[in-house]
């Protein structure tokens, strides 16, 4: 029952600190019930737009920042939310409008709304407008190790590793227990075969520092081949039962998902469209990708210049082979764990169905081209 001696501040703090600790279903409780006291309560709405953007319910979000906009056009919170729904429905343009507009009001000293537009639009791939909000952020707070290690991570996709290079380096100068920039950096340096280098930044992070296996696995097998630890020493131990929490067994059912989301994000255009038949459609794809037997010859390059040739299995199971990190697993289990660093890293996703649709994504988001 509504509580009405609540100012809608004070209904707005209690939601927000729910949000903070992840308890997104009680946090619109609270809103819920402050907006049958103060409908026209701004942050309230705002506070809803949220919540159910950490809940995935883009559409609920994006009325939620609608409804925000109507009370207050010139809202910068509300316009930050909207935004970043606009992108979960691939409307680019729209988004960068919101974003830009906070910028015209005024807000380009709020390093937080600085850094959230610039996520958000790394995640969804607009690396380059990404970087001008993170340059932004940087220009407003040059001691933000955050800020810094951001225009990294866009420098290295945008393929300048020099220059990520030495601006994670700065930005570990400002905190050097910013583990967040110390492993992106470890796996830019064992990515150009670094491997002590990587070895230094990995080895001073903490198991739990870690939200994907792959600076764990990397780090393990340095350990193993530059200290000479066997597979049992108890130095490992930590890292492995971070690598088991982490992990997973993948089986056909996360496959076929995996490729739904794939194909949901590729032919998202505004309004989700056809949902049954895509999903229909989609099925049908899964299944048919099983049967199909390639042996044509193909020819591709990594971006790191090595070549495969051979039929789309062949190469994937030479990249899996070439891999320490992988080199003992199945093919798809291979596949998974490429899929999730890149999409870790990007935010794009590269399908795992089968191996042509797995080196056609890859190709698409850069880490290799195809010759033939």
């Amino acid at each position: 029952m509504p509580t009405p001696f609540l100012s809608s501040e004070e209904y707005d703090e209690r939601a927000h600190q729910l949000y903070n600790e992840g308890q997104y279903d009680e946090a619109l409780d609270v809103l819920r019930e402050g907006l049958s006291l103060y409908p026209n309560a701004v942050e309230l709405h705002v506070g809803v737009g949220y919540a159910r953007l950490a809940r995935e319910e883009y559409a609920w979000a994006r009325r939620s920042f609608e409804e925000s906009l109507v009370l207050d056009p010139d809202h910068e919170d509300a316009l930050a939310g909207y935004g970043e729904t606009l992108l979960k429905f691939g409307q680019q343009a729209g988004a960068l409008k919101s974003f830009r507009k906070i910028l015209e009001l005024g807000y380009q000293d709020d390093v937080d709304l600085m850094l959230q537009a610039g996520r958000a639009l790394f995640r969804e791939g607009l690396i380059e407008d990404a970087k001008q909000f993170f340059e932004v952020a940087v220009q407003q707070a040059p001691d933000s190790a955050e800020a810094l290690a951001c225009v990294g991570y866009a420098e290295h996709r945008l393929g300048g590793d020099d220059a990520a290079i030495a601006t994670l380096r700065r930005a570990l100068q400002l905190d050097s227990d910013y583990s967040e920039a110390r492993i992106y950096l470890g796996n830019i340096l064992y990515d150009r075969g670094e491997y002590e280098a990587a070895l230094y930044h990995l080895d001073r992070t903490a198991p739990e520092d870690h939200w994907d296996e792959l600076g764990i696995w990397r780090l393990v097998e340095l350990k193993k081949s530059i200290y000479r630890l066997k597979d049992d020493d108890p130095e490992l131990a930590p890292w492995e039962e971070r690598l088991n929490d982490l992990g997973g067994d993948v089986d056909d059912i996360d496959e076929m998902l995996a490729e739904i989301e794939t194909k949901v994000a590729e032919e998202q255009q505004g309004e989700a469209k056809g949902q049954l038949e895509l999903f229909g459609a989609l099925l049908s794809e899964f299944a048919e990708s099983k049967k199909v037997d390639d042996t044509t010859t193909h020819h591709i390059v990594t971006r790191g210049g090595r070549e495969y040739n051979g039929t789309w299995d062949e190469i994937v199971r030479e990249m899996r082979d070439a891999n320490a990190a992988t080199a003992g697993r199945s093919v798809y289990e291979y596949m998974v764990f490429e899929a999730r660093r890149e999409h870790a890293r990007s935010g794009q996703y590269i399908p795992t169905g089968d191996a042509e649709s797995f080196i056609r994504g890859s190709a698409d988001a850069g880490l290799l081209r195809i010759l033939r």
